[in-house]
């Protein structure tokens, strides 16, 4: 039985995400289970395998 903290996130998802804030690509950070908004400065979270698109759950990106 896999923990939350082990369920795996399926990249080919990816593909058909994009930040709900600036349309677009998003990138899969696998070590922080978090998909990145290079252009919005957000990562959103994952949880459980799934990813949450709410600009209100995003870390901001520092630079």
């Amino acid at each position: 039985m896999t923990t939350p903290s082990e369920t795996k996130f399926d990249r080919r998802m990816i593909e058909a995400l994009v930040c709900p804030v600036t349309q677009t690509q998003l990138t899969y950070d696998a070590d922080k289970q978090e998909l990145l908004s290079k252009a919005a400065n957000l990562a959103f979270p994952i949880r459980d395998g799934i990813p949450v698109m709410l600009v209100d759950e995003a870390r901001k990106i520092e630079d």
